[in-house]
């Protein structure tokens, strides 16, 4: 009779059976990283790498330059920081100081008469004060070099330029004038979301209306007017076409210089500082912004009451009309009279055409492109906020505050290495708009998904849809207008774009920006301002939408 040993050690699994549980094991350790990454929110797999792809792609040509630029050598960085930089760094930061004040300055004033005061014909200005901030700031420069330039109309009437427009002056009078609209919209908007129980209860303490503006409606005031200030610092900083028409030197110019005599690394040195640079005026942004919160602490709103001028009302009248005369009303004038001198000389030939052609193909290409890289990207940052999906949104973003020298030397030398067959077609200008306007597209599609309630994607997924499906099939025709505007807005910023295209447009491409760009530096006033004045037109369409919204 055989007994059973007690002591015998318990089977043990197989080798396969080992494997499998380690593997299972390694699944779940997975499984869980995934969850806390997502902060328990996980999207499915395609749609993670799909939107890690696109922030990678928008982001890769600007990484690259800086990645460059670590490796120019010390030897040229040290030539750069003992030459060009000091200059440069001090033409480009007193130019864009001094354009952000003058900015600052008129876009607050011009806001508190037309929405606070009984200012005449207040309901107008509204409108009229808002266009020059739809004109591209290269159109403006060329309508103040026709006019006060040294071939211009004063010059002809009174034998000789009576104000020296190439200059810093000159540049400063020109980018004052094209900027002040972003603190004037921003600025209006607050003023008109203010509650005047701030004003009645300091009114009550017995403050006079000077007191009360600078204690009391400033501070309020306060976020808007940074806003509008950054803003305008950014697109100072960025600005091209203004600086190199009027031959003011900035470092936006001196890299297409750079690049223009095929010194691509002194360019990329000159790009990283540009870009420290950005970064800095974003960093003194969230420095002084710091933790502080503005907001209403009641939800009943009483409009505020409208200030009676007396006196100063025709003073206040006259100081909206000097400024839009001379950022409305005299480009517009000077445009249309070489307009109409240029169609009576065939300006509106088949050339004319060809441009408006191109112009109109390659900013369609990349509205579309926008539209449908941007659904993902702001899906993944709704539906999934996490740490990865902040990522990915701000990758994506990175190139919209950067000037479009800086993406096109990244794709330039992107395409040239890797891409050659790619290289000096028109498919890298459409890309270059991508990576500059993407973020326009984001921006109407996050707004608009904001207004769907998520619980429309679980119902989906309980019914068996997939992520990637949600997506497509259920969200995107709820939150299709929104991408559309944000389409039709990119596609308005990509017929303005003049570097980028400049630079990266294949031979015998040209656009409607490049012809007034090539036409205006040779002088040919009567060619460029049918192109010009195309533009604007195209660049007024959003103009309606931007008022509404400010």
């Amino acid at each position: 009779m055989r007994t059973l040993d007690l002591d015998a050690r318990p089977l043990q699994p197989s080798a396969a059976v080992r494997g499998q549980q380690r593997r299972s094991t390694l699944a779940a350790q997975v499984g869980g990283l995934w969850m806390r990454l997502w902060a328990g929110k996980p999207p499915g797999l395609f749609l993670a790498l799909l939107g890690a792809a696109i922030g990678l792609s928008m982001a890769w040509p600007i990484l690259y330059v800086v990645w460059r630029a670590l490796w120019a050598g010390r030897a040229r960085w040290l030539r750069l920081l003992d030459g060009r930089i000091p200059g440069l760094l001090w033409q480009t930061a007193s130019i864009t100081v001094t354009t952000t004040l003058l900015s600052v300055g008129i876009g607050v004033s011009l806001a508190w008469l037309v929405h606070r005061c009984d200012t005449p014909g207040r309901r107008v200005w509204r409108w009229l004060l808002a266009v020059p901030l739809m004109v591209p700031s290269y159109v403006g420069a060329v309508a103040y070099v026709m006019f006060l330039g040294p071939r211009g109309w004063l010059s002809t009437l009174l034998g000789r330029a009576p104000f020296n427009l190439y200059s810093f002056w000159g540049v400063l009078l020109v980018l004052t004038l094209f900027k002040f609209p972003y603190v004037f919209l921003i600025v209006g908007a607050a003023l008109k979301r203010m509650n005047r129980s701030y004003e009645e209860a300091a009114r009550s303490l017995g403050l006079g209306p000077w007191a009360i503006f600078w204690r009391v409606t400033v501070p309020f005031l306060q976020p808007a007017i940074g806003a509008g200030a950054i803003l305008t610092a950014l697109c100072t900083l960025s600005e091209f076409g203004v600086v190199a028409l009027l031959r003011y030197n900035t470092f936006t110019s001196a890299i297409y210089y750079q690049m223009e005599s095929y010194d691509r690394t002194a360019a990329t040195v000159l790009s990283s500082v540009l870009m420290a640079l950005t970064l800095a005026v974003l960093g003194i942004e969230r420095l002084t912004r710091g933790r502080r919160r503005f907001h209403q602490t009641t939800n009943v709103t009483r409009r505020p009451d409208i200030l009676r001028l007396g006196r100063w009302k025709h003073v206040a009248l006259l100081w909206v009309l000097v400024v839009l005369a001379l950022a409305v009303l005299l480009p517009l004038a000077v445009l249309t009279y070489w307009s109409v001198i240029g169609v009576a000389h065939g300006a509106l030939d088949g050339r004319f055409w060809t441009f408006a052609l191109n112009s109109i193909q390659v900013a369609g290409l990349a509205a579309v492109a926008a539209v449908v890289l941007a659904l993902p990207v702001v899906y993944l940052r709704a539906r999934h906020p996490s740490l990865p999906s902040v990522l990915i949104d701000k990758l994506s973003g990175s190139g919209y505050a950067l000037p479009g020298v800086v993406v096109a030397l990244g794709l330039i030398f992107l395409f040239n290495t890797y891409i050659p067959w790619l290289y000096n077609t028109a498919f890298l200008v459409v890309v270059a708009y991508l990576v500059r306007f993407l973020p326009q597209a984001m921006q109407y599609g996050g707004a608009s998904l904001s207004q769907v309630s998520p619980r429309i994607d679980e119902t989906a997924r309980s019914l068996g849809y997939a992520p990637w499906r949600v997506l497509f099939s259920v969200i995107v025709p709820l939150i299709l207008p929104g991408l559309l505007a944000g389409g039709a807005l990119v596609f308005v910023s990509a017929i303005k774009e003049l570097p980028a295209t400049l630079i990266l447009r294949p031979p015998g491409f040209d656009t409607l920006a490049v012809r007034v760009w090539v036409e205006s530096s040779e002088a040919v006033y009567h060619m460029a301002a049918p192109a010009a004045v195309l533009i604007v037109l195209v660049s007024l369409l959003p103009l309606k939408w931007m008022l509404s919204r400010y």
